[in-house]
């Protein structure tokens, strides 16, 4: 009996993402050590990586980056299938899906602080419309929208602040350090 062996390539780009990806999951976890005192609100430390990819390196980058951090993290902090996970898989799916319409838009006006305050709204939103939907099916779960909001203005303002740095600090390059 043969065996054969599939050898796969690995390229520049799939160390990108893999080191991306780790920096995210790593922000992630810092995120999750962080007290909040409203189960929820996080400042979603790892949004940064999110946007520093998406306006380096594109969109399709910023989902594999994005999903690989959904997945790895959830796996980390024990929570994969759970409830958390889906919250978090479906607020990240929203906002990528408003990061991909934004790119439309003209860059002069959105950079990376409007563009991470979208993002914001957009996975809180994701996270409400999947509570309401599946885990507490009732509209009063939408009277949390005022506090989430604030809170998604607040760190997504903060958090495109320090993408903006980040990314002026920062020259491109093909592979991460």
């Amino acid at each position: 009996m043969t065996r054969s062996v599939t050898e796969l390539t690995v390229t520049p780009e799939d160390r990108r993402v893999a080191w991306l990806a780790t920096a995210a999951v790593g922000l992630s976890l810092v995120d999750a050590a962080i007290p909040s005192p409203l189960p929820g609100v996080k400042p979603g430390l790892a949004n940064i990586i999110t946007l520093v990819v998406l306006l380096r390196y594109g969109w399709g980058t910023a989902v594999w980056v994005s999903v690989l951090r959904v997945l790895a993290g959830s796996l980390l902090l024990g929570y994969f299938l759970a409830p958390g996970f889906f919250l978090s898989l479906s607020g990240t799916t929203l906002s990528l899906l408003t990061l991909g319409a934004a790119r439309h838009l003209p860059a002069r006006w959105f950079g990376p602080v409007s563009l991470s305050i979208l993002a914001a709204f957009a996975h809180i939103g994701g996270q409400l419309l999947l509570a309401r939907f599946w885990l507490i099916p009732h509209d009063g779960v939408f009277l949390l929208t005022p506090v989430f909001a604030g809170a998604a203005l607040v760190f997504g303002t903060i958090n495109g602040l320090i993408a903006a740095k980040l990314l002026a600090d920062t020259p491109a390059t093909d592979s991460p350090r």
